[in-house]
């Protein structure tokens, strides 16, 4: 009885001695293959825990009595990495042993009486879920322990990467405003084109003479337009006349050139500029005119009246050839096209004052927007909230005002894209040629309307051209998965 005593207390001994020598379970890598396996893996978020859960084949580790089969899940690699709940499944002897000595307060671990009959062990843990473990490892750690705690067997199951964020469903754009060039001196133009009629070989206006009144009025709107702000300086103003092929060329001369000088004298005496001030030329007989006519029409023998339109012939027997050779179109061309080519076009160059007060500037966005450059119509939108009616209107005004502009159509894109106006947004892209804001604007479109392959090609081109925010623009369409 004695010796049994003995015995006990001696066993006693060695395990608390080999407790205290058990290697941590981090401590070593896998030296050999238990050959366990998992299955029906399981990896899902609700809120803020996360749940784990795996059925892990342990019907080839060599389980006894005195062994212990460790289960330790793991997120994540090294020093950051997130250990789950562990759980021990210990043989008979050893199972006695870990609650004598409290393994599960000493370890914070699950320990499990192992029956030897379990082909399959089915892992489930709960856990409160970081963002940091979303795109990280989930592995799990088996480690087979002797009698004294010492490690046997270790083998890492990498069972798969978690990926339980919440699908980003939107793309959300960053546009790319451009800031126009001021301009140091605001310089524009007006062109216009009157068709005064004259009497038969006369050079003389009469203002109430068929449609004169109208076309006069037309000369009178333009000039005041800019005549009558204050803000505005006529720098110069030319007029050229023309008249139609009929007829003598000398005659005609001396028509294109009196009727120019008639309209020159009676804007200078409405207006008082000064004799020189107002330039004049003339072209006696409107050929370009007529060719573009007869090029864009469907008219019979087209082909062969351009041929003589092009010829070397002298004007009288170039009109005098088309007469004869096809009497028809031309008697259709004199009543219907003729009258047009005799007509006065004219031009008025100007300057307009610059604009800093951006109160002023928001006031003239309504009233009298083309006296604003792009730089000017920009100063306004800083004042005003983005996104508002006010904004947008201010970017409509503007590419209204400089409907060629690449700046202009560019910020009206971005306004369009901003409101859904995907249509529109389209339209004005058209017009703002390959310049790297485009690029990465088209990108912007494409991903609105859910073309997220040609929006990544965009972006990627966008990038490679130095846009700044095309990059993130990319990392967007890699966390909606597109």
């Amino acid at each position: 009885m004695k010796h049994t005593i003995a015995s006990l207390t001696i066993a006693a001994a060695a395990i608390a001695a080999c407790h205290a020598s058990a290697a941590p379970l981090s401590a070593a890598m896998q030296r050999t293959q238990l050959n366990a396996s998992a299955s029906n893996v399981r990896v899902e978020r609700s809120e803020n825990i996360l749940f784990v859960g795996a059925d892990i084949n342990i019907d080839s580790v060599s389980r006894g009595t005195n062994r212990e089969l460790w289960i330790a899940p793991v997120i994540g690699n090294g020093a950051a990495a997130d250990t789950l709940p562990v759980v021990v499944m210990a043989g008979r002897n050893r199972y006695y042993q870990a609650q004598r000595h409290d393994l599960v307060e000493r370890e914070g671990v699950t320990l499990l009486r192992d029956n030897y009959r379990d082909h399959t062990y089915s892992y489930t843990a709960s856990v409160p879920y970081t963002d940091a473990m979303d795109g990280k490892p989930l592995r799990f750690i088996l480690e087979l322990r002797g009698c004294c705690s010492d490690s046997i067997e270790r083998q890492e199951l990498l069972l798969t990467n978690i990926d339980v964020a919440p699908p980003v469903e939107t793309f959300f754009p960053a546009f790319n405003w451009i800031t126009p060039t001021a301009e140091t001196v605001k310089t524009r133009e007006i062109r216009g084109q009157a068709y005064i009629d004259f009497p038969v070989n006369k050079t003389v206006i009469y203002p109430d003479y068929r449609r004169n009144t109208v076309e006069l009025a037309k000369i009178r709107a333009t000039i005041d337009s800019v005549h009558k702000d204050n803000d505005i300086t006529i720098t110069a103003i030319s007029i050229r006349g023309y008249a139609s092929p009929e007829g003598p060329w000398d005659n005609n001369v001396r028509l294109a050139k009196g009727r120019t000088a008639a309209l020159k004298k009676y804007v200078e005496e409405l207006y008082h500029f000064a004799p020189d001030f107002i330039q004049t030329s003339y072209d006696p007989e409107d050929w370009g005119g007529l060719r573009a006519y007869v090029e864009k029409s469907n008219i019979a023998n087209r082909e062969g009246i351009l041929s003589i339109i092009d010829s070397n012939l002298k004007p009288d027997p170039k009109n005098d050839k088309i007469r004869a050779t096809y009497p028809q179109q031309y008697a259709f061309l004199l009543s219907e096209v003729y009258p047009a080519l005799r007509h006065s076009d004219y031009k008025i160059d100007y300057t307009i004052r610059s604009y800093t007060d951006v109160n002023e500037i928001l006031t003239l966005v309504r009233t009298r927007p083309q006296n604003l450059s792009l730089q000017e119509f920009y100063l306004a939108s800083r004042a005003v909230e983005e996104g508002s009616a006010q904004y947008n209107e201010i970017f409509e005004t503007a590419v209204r005002m400089y409907p060629e502009s690449e700046v202009a159509n560019l910020n009206a894109a971005n306004v369009a894209m901003a409101r859904a106006d995907y249509d529109r947004a389209a339209t004005y892209l058209a017009k703002c040629g390959d310049m790297p804001e485009a690029v990465y604007a088209r990108g912007i479109l494409a991903a609105l309307k859910g073309d997220y392959a040609t929006a990544r090609a965009q972006f990627e081109q966008a990038a490679k051209l130095r846009v700044a925010d095309a990059p993130a623009a990319l990392e967007q369409l890699d966390a909606m998965k597109k």
